[in-house]
């Protein structure tokens, strides 16, 4: 057990050596938070396909040796000085984007853009070497230090081994329908991508009243599961050789009301976009890429399309990742229907290797025990 002030406390934690390395489970440092820290046990995790693109595809991350994860939940172990809002014991969320409160984006209502990003300084070390706070969380950890604007009080009763998922993954989807397309009763929309957030992009695109929705995806043993979140109409780009938008347009004489990119590829964005109706479409990305620019005609443009993207659904993390566990808590937010693996920390690569097959929706890697 850590004890808060004792430097060199150590924990176990999947380490990311170096690029498409297999991660190793390796015994680890992690010093006592400091000025607006928090220290938490960290109980469960979700394995999110961020985490793998810096990992395997992100071919100019430097970020190497790091501790990754940032779709977690856990509990407070030791604070900080002058640290007010946590206590040990509290339920808690760190989230990948902060909330300071103060500065011009937080207190504009339209952006959740925080400037004031803080990440940790010296939190983690393993054979002599600082090991990089991915996000500014690395939840592959028992234990990780956070910045005060980075962690959200939770219910008390929330499961943490479910409500993990609350930190990532379902907010960005959800939140791109609910907060950025601003999804309208009645409405036609299309879904690119049926991972993690692309199910929850679907699940936003229901709860907002969209009466078609059809999703987009190249592995078509994601279709049923599409359903349970609210897809209507089933489209897979290998099954027609013409460019997807045009089969889209088609479909919904002259084009949807509004797409959401979940894929992370810019020729996917494109064809989201230009799939989007003249006069009032509205398209999000969502993905994360650092590969490649987006590029469309103009007169996509010029007919009154709109091309929009968002980071982590537009939420205000830290007052709304509360709230969302506790639409959860109250049955009216899915979470439960996301995890298609549970693991233990020592059988890291296998998630890995499940999202890389697409073979998973959400693996939760199971860190620590609740005592």
């Amino acid at each position: 057990t850590l004890t808060c002030g004792c430097i060199g406390d150590k924990c176990r934690a999947a380490v990311a050596w170096g690029h498409k390395q297999p991660l190793v489970v390796e015994e680890i440092e992690v010093f006592p938070p400091r000025d607006h820290e928090i220290r938490i046990k960290v109980v469960a995790t979700g394995m999110c396909h961020s985490d793998l693109y810096f990992l395997v595809d992100c071919e100019g991350w430097s970020g190497f040796p790091a501790v990754l994860g940032h779709e977690g939940a856990g509990i407070v172990e030791s604070v900080g000085p002058h640290v007010t809002k946590f206590r040990p014991g509290d339920k808690v969320i760190p989230v990948p984007i902060t909330q300071c409160g103060e500065c011009r984006f937080c207190l504009n209502p339209e952006s959740n853009l925080c400037v004031k990003v803080e990440v940790p300084g010296l939190s983690h070390t393993c054979k002599g070497q600082t090991l990089v706070q991915f996000a500014g969380i690395s939840t592959f950890s028992e234990y990780t230090v956070v910045s005060e604007v980075a962690l959200a009080k939770i219910n008390d009763s929330a499961p943490l081994e479910t409500v993990c998922l609350l930190g990532c993954g379902i907010p960005t989807g959800y939140g791109a329908a609910i907060n950025i397309a601003k999804v309208k009763p009645g409405s036609t929309c299309a879904v690119f991508g049926l991972g993690a957030v692309g199910l929850a992009a679907v699940m936003g695109c229901k709860a907002a009243g969209a009466t078609r929705i059809i999703v987009i995806d190249t592995n078509k043993d994601k279709f049923e599961k599409a359903k349970v979140f609210g897809a209507t109409d089933f489209v897979n780009p290998k099954d027609h050789a013409r460019p997807i938008q045009e089969v889209l347009v088609e479909m919904t004489n002259g084009g949807v009301d509004f797409s959401l990119e979940c894929v992370g590829n810019v020729d996917v964005m494109r064809s989201a976009f230009e799939s989007c109706v003249k006069g009032w479409g509205v398209s999000v990305v969502v993905g994360y890429t650092e590969s490649g620019e987006v590029s469309t005609l103009p007169m996509q443009l010029l007919a009154g399309r709109t091309w929009k993207g968002c980071f982590f659904g537009g939420y205000k993390s830290v007052e709304s990742v509360p709230k969302l566990v506790d639409e959860y808590m109250a049955k009216k937010l899915k979470v439960d229907e996301f995890v298609s693996h549970r693991l233990p920390l020592d059988r890291i690569n296998e998630a890995v290797d499940l999202l890389v097959q697409g073979k998973s929706i959400r693996t939760v890697l199971e860190i620590s025990q609740v005592q």
